[in-house]
Order: structure tokens, then C-alpha cells, then sequence
């Protein structure tokens, strides 16, 4: 279900990066107060204050090919380095440590914090869930659906081993978090539709209003409300838990909208991968910041195949 059309003047800010062409691709908040992104073609972990100061660290390994990125539990940046097969460490001061994942060519993509105290990873072409240490040990586990593809990864709420198929075939399910519901949101970019799954398994599927949107991240908001990008529409757009879809342009063209995440000042964070900007926009007026939920006891993967599941910690 739609809502009536949203106006987003006076909603978005945005912020070019310094680096030229950097292709912002993951997001996340820091334990510092800031916002914390990779850029992708440039090599860097950029750094950017709530009020728009954006700080550039150079990654030691050349042409790494940056992706998602989460804050850990030790204080730090962690960060998946696609081309160099590695897992990344960045202190909030820019000082880098890099880890090389066990099994060659693996191409990890997303990274999220676990209840263990541990950084959880996908690793797409090898179709395995990585576990790291805070120290750099690294565990590697194998999904039961063989060439599952995964891709994004989040804490859940269970703990147990389970692939769910998304009702609809071929999806392309991408990025999955952790609703305010308790039940775990996700995008479905081939089948351009938002699904939401409960720790047991049952499907509901929202179609989104514009059509062939190219869906991508998607994160909880403080307004209890799920958000997410839409690359090819050049939108953000929000999702009541209840399936009710509002929509907003963002204010640069082409801007290709990637990556989101909850900001630590209760706005929406999101990186625009073509116009080379970081973006952000504020929830309906009215709504604040909430307080940390507890802890869950699994980490959620999402696969490119269509399935869905829990991994126990």
C-alpha cells in the first residue's frame, strides 16, 4: 500500500565526498558519534560528522574493493575488502589492521556485529558465513544450500540453522535487518518487493509502488519504521510494519542511493553511489531517537538465491 505522495523539501542534506568517483557503497553509525563509509573505486574509509565534516583514512591494501561495513563491539570500524579477500579493522583515529579470509576468492560483501562479541560476514562466491574474532581469528561455516550467493547479514532473534525460501521465485533477496517488530526485514531487488520473515519462517511480501526501483539496504529508523534504498528510482523510502510505503526523490539526480543505515542523531544515513555523495534524511517530525533494544542470539544471512537463514552463534 502507498501513501500519498511525500514531499522532500527540507527532508534530505547531502554531502559531497572529497575524493572524486569514490563509488560510496557501505554505511554504518560509529560508537564515536559518526558515520562511518566505504568507498568502493578509492580505496578509502570515510568518516563523516552529523553535521557533514567528512574525514578520509587510505586502506593499506591497494585496490580492495571496499564494501559493507559495521561497528564493533571493541570499539572499531570493521569492513569487507571484496577483491582483496580480506576483512578490514579501522581504530575511530584511522589506524588499520587487515585479515586475510581462509578460503581463497570468497568475496566477502556484508559484515554485522554479533551477540558473541564477534564480526559475522558473507562470503558470496564461496557460499559460507565467516566469523572474526575481535583478535582476527577467523571461523568459516558452510550454508546447506549449495551456490547460495550470500549477501547481507544481521543479528536476529534465535538460534538455530535454518534456510527459508522467499514465497516469491528468484527475488534476489540483498540486504536483511532486524525490524523494531522483532521479525527481519529485507529487499527483494528482482522481484521489487520488501519481504518481512519471522524467526519461524512466515513470509509477507509488500510490493513497492514504483516500479523496477532496484532495491538495495534497508535499515530500522527511529521512527519504528523500516527504511531503504531504491537505486534505479533514485529514492528513499520508508515502510510502516504494517506494509505502508511512502517515497522520497532524493534532491540529486542519478544519485543512485546504496547503502543505509539509523544515524546517531535519529536521521537516516545513506551513500549515493553515482553522485558521489553522502546523504541523509530526517523521519516525520515528531518521532526521536529511541533507546537500545536488547541483544539477539543469532546472526540472520540473507543469499541471492532466495533463501533466508539463521545462523547459531
Amino acid at each position: 500500500m502507498a501513501a500519498p505522495p511525500a514531499q522532500a523539501a527540507g527532508r534530505f542534506r547531502e554531502f559531497a565526498i572529497p575524493t572524486r568517483d569514490s563509488d560510496p557503497f557501505g554505511i554504518a553509525a560509529g560508537p564515536d558519534g559518526n558515520v562511518w563509509f566505504t568507498e568502493s573505486i578509492r580505496n578509502k574509509i570515510g568518516r563523516i560528522t552529523t553535521s557533514g565534516v567528512i574525514t578520509e583514512f587510505v586502506v593499506p591494501s591497494l585496490n580492495s574493493e571496499l564494501d559493507g561495513i559495521a561497528a564493533g563491539p571493541d570499539g572499531n570500524l570493521w569492513f569487507a575488502e571484496s577483491a582483496r579477500n580480506q576483512i578490514g579493522r579501522v581504530t575511530t583515529s584511522g589506524v588499520f589492521t587487515e585479515f586475510p579470509v581462509p578460503t581463497p576468492n570468497s568475496v566477502p560483501l556484508f559484515i554485522a556485529a554479533g551477540p558473541d562479541g564477534n564480526m559475522w560476514f558473507t562470503e558470496k562466491t564461496a557460499s559460507q558465513i565467516g566469523r572474526i574474532t575481535t583478535a582476527g581469528v577467523i571461523t568459516e561455516f558452510r550454508i546447506p544450500t549449495a551456490h547460495s550467493n550470500p549477501f547481507g547479514i544481521t543479528t536476529g532473534s534465535d538460534g538455530n540453522l535454518t534456510e527459508f525460501p522467499t514465497p516469491t521465485l528468484n527475488s534476489g533477496p540483498i540486504d536483511i535487518v532486524e525490524g523494531p517488530d522483532g521479525n527481519l526485514w529485507f529487499t527483494e531487488d528482482d522481484a521489487n518487493q520488501i519481504g518481512r520473515v519471522t524467526t519461524s519462517g512466515v513470509f509477507i511480501e509488500f510490493p513497492v509502488p514504483t516500479p523496477h526501483s532496484g532495491l538495495y539496504g534497508i535499515a530500522a529508523g527511529s521512527d519504528r519504521n523500516l527504511w531503504f534504498a531504491e537505486q534505479g528510482a533514485n529514492k528513499v523510502a520508508r515502510v510502516t510494519i504494517s506494509g505502508i510505503f511512502t517515497e522520497f526523490p532524493t534532491p540529486t539526480v542519478d544519485s543512485w542511493p546504496t547503502g543505509i543505515t539509523a544515524g546517531p542523531d535519529g536521521n537516516l544515513w545513506f551513500t549515493e553511489w553515482f553522485s558521489n555523495k553522502i546523504g541523509a534524511v530526517r523521519p516525520s517530525p515528531g518521532y526521536h531517537r529511541s533507546a537500545a533494544g536488547s541483544q539477539m542470539g543469532c546472526n540472520m544471512t540473507i543469499g541471492r538465491q532466495g533463501t533466508l537463514g539463521p545462523l547459531h552463534t
